[in-house]
């Protein structure tokens, strides 16, 4: 492993800790507020702050302007792509919430840990090192403890809540794809853009008339605009150059635990045995992925002295 992909798979991490982070937020503001309704005003947020700072930053950091890179309608509409499967992620969750529990919902989103390995031997013909096979089972056995309770009998909901973990999946393995050969933030603006379209056209037909604007979702949209969306997947496609998509499906499963440790923190929601031994799981199957491979490698190819 070397030192581009170490860094990617941390900014990554940083990049769950935001999202963990802004669960607690998210779920206030749309426990009054519709879920698409608040993801258009989110997402047309973060696209139009992205707008004034594109042209800044490629100018800025070298790195924003790779040599090679399709630019122009291309790279936006490669990004449109990224939000076609970003908005059906949210679509099959919101939905399928309706009919299982948040639990369940919770633990089989997830399973794109599980999804993403699986999708890149099957598509792509790219299987992942027998490493990440043992942190993708400890991650998925810690994810089960977070989530799952006896009722494990499955209901309409759970159907369309995998589809979402497909949808996720997806978006994961069409990122590793495309984000070598496009500039980073037009494939951000595409996805940001066609995510606020998608989610506004979903919420007239289903969520119209939209309740008052309250000071509380605002804020929450503002936040989640700016960090969790224009930061996060800016980061992301940046970081999906050095890195696979099954190490990224991994480290996004530490979501869970960042929001178990957010919530206590912010909520003073507590923390169970099965939270611990959970997330305990979910950051050994990451460790494992990481580190192993490097351990390997010093053990077959020790240093000369």
């Amino acid at each position: 492993m070397n030192r581009r992909q170490i860094l990617a798979d941390l900014s990554l991490l940083l990049v769950t800790a935001i999202w963990g982070g802004t669960f607690v937020m998210v779920k206030e503001a749309v426990s009054a507020f519709p879920v698409f309704a608040f993801l258009f005003i989110r997402f047309t947020l973060a696209a139009l702050s992205l707008v004034p700072l594109w042209p800044w930053l490629e100018r800025r950091f070298h790195f924003f302007r790779p040599e090679g890179a399709k630019r122009g309608p291309r790279a936006l509409a490669a990004g449109a792509l990224l939000g076609l499967a970003l908005t059906a992620g949210y679509g099959f969750q919101t939905f399928g919430l309706q009919y299982t529990t948040p639990a369940k919902a919770g633990f089989i989103t997830g399973l794109s840990v599980v999804i993403v390995p699986t999708l890149a031997a099957l598509l792509v013909r790219k299987s992942p090192e027998p490493s990440v096979w043992w942190g993708v089972i400890l991650a998925t056995a810690g994810l089960a403890l977070l989530s799952l309770n006896r009722d494990l009998r499955p209901q309409f909901g759970d159907v369309l809540v995998f589809f979402c973990a497909i949808s996720f999946a997806l978006h994961i393995l069409i990122t590793g794809q495309l984000a070598p050969g496009h500039a980073p933030l037009l494939l951000t603006l595409g996805q940001l853009a066609t995510t606020a379209a998608l989610s506004g056209a979903i919420s007239l037909l289903w969520e119209w008339p939209w309740p008052p604007l309250n000071r509380q979702m605002l804020f929450a949209a503002v936040f989640t605009g700016l960090l969790a969306s224009t930061l996060a997947f800016t980061v992301q496609t940046l970081a999906q150059r050095f890195t696979t998509p099954s190490h990224t499906a991994l480290i996004f499963s530490m979501e869970p635990v960042f929001a178990a440790l957010f919530s206590f923190l912010v909520a003073a929601e507590p923390i169970t045995t099965r939270t611990i031994v959970g997330g305990s799981l979910i950051v050994a199957g990451m460790l494992v992925a990481e580190v192993a491979p490097v351990m390997w490698a010093r053990r077959v190819f020790p240093e000369r002295g």
